[in-house]
């Protein structure tokens, strides 16, 4: 039987791009990762098919928990003062959707340029933010407040996030976004259907309250689930194949790669 998580994956156009998108950043084989948010390890578990040797952390003991289910081992909970691991020890940090959800951005880069060994690499997504993204207008109209995302910050333009790791020690080796407007646009639809229907006003775990964080979550929400896994999502699927002719357009997500610089 199928972990709740990978059922919930299978049907989440959003996580499958990420993963893909990712995994094309990076050559995984023969080094030592740390996972910065791992969440419900989800997204950690498909990008660990890659290779590497991992670590995984996150702010949340409820979804060091949960993620045990699916990555097994070498997991624990982090501080946004320290990462608690010694200096220089990874060839690459994986950081998404993180920052937005720290009070001290800032501090966080600074500690993932102190893990990494010289010219380790940082990849790093981060939701959009700008007053030209209509869909981010809407999410705040329809109730989803950054409380219920568990954000301290709506999120930030690519250039925004590269003048930020800029300045704290990397150098850019790759900017983009994705999540186009319809794949934004049906993700927005079912947090807001998933949070209304729970009744759900803020959130209890820094990764936020927008869909089921247990599989008690998703079997109390189990009949609407096979709804749209039958009939809604095949139709929802082959809408969002239109942000393909959207591809002059910014996502609604960032995704950067950066090297950490020996500072002189």
């Amino acid at each position: 039987m199928k972990p709740w998580q990978i059922k919930l994956f299978e049907k989440s156009l959003m996580k499958k791009e990420k993963v893909g998108l990712v995994s094309r950043l990076s050559d995984f084989n023969g080094k030592k990762i740390f996972d910065l948010g791992c969440s419900n390890g989800t997204v950690s578990y498909f990008l660990k098919k890659n290779g590497g040797q991992w670590i995984h952390a996150d702010l949340d003991m409820e979804n060091i928990l949960t993620a045990r289910t699916l990555l097994n081992d070498n997991l624990f909970q982090f501080s946004e003062g320290s990462l608690s691991v010694g200096d220089r020890q990874f060839d690459l940090v994986i950081a998404l959707d993180v920052l937005e959800h720290l009070d001290n951005d800032v501090a966080m880069l600074r500690e993932i340029r102190r893990i990494l060994k010289p010219n380790g690499t940082v990849i790093v997504s981060t939701p959009i933010s700008g007053g030209f993204f209509i869909l981010n207008w809407f999410k705040e109209k329809m109730g989803l407040t950054p409380e219920i995302y568990g954000h301290k910050r709506e999120g930030y333009s690519l250039r925004q996030l590269a003048d930020l790791l800029e300045d704290n020690g990397f150098n850019i080796t790759h900017a983009s976004t994705y999540s186009k407007f319809f794949v934004e646009m049906f993700e927005i639809i079912l947090n807001i259907g998933y949070t209304r229907i729970n009744r759900v006003k803020t959130s209890q775990l820094r990764s936020g309250s927008i869909s089921p964080s247990s599989a008690k979550d998703l079997e109390k929400n189990s009949s609407l689930f096979k709804l749209y896994s039958w009939f809604i999502y095949p139709i929802v699927y082959l809408v969002t194949r239109l942000d393909k002719l959207l591809w002059f357009k910014t996502g609604y997500a960032t995704l950067v790669t950066a090297e950490r610089m020996e500072l002189q």
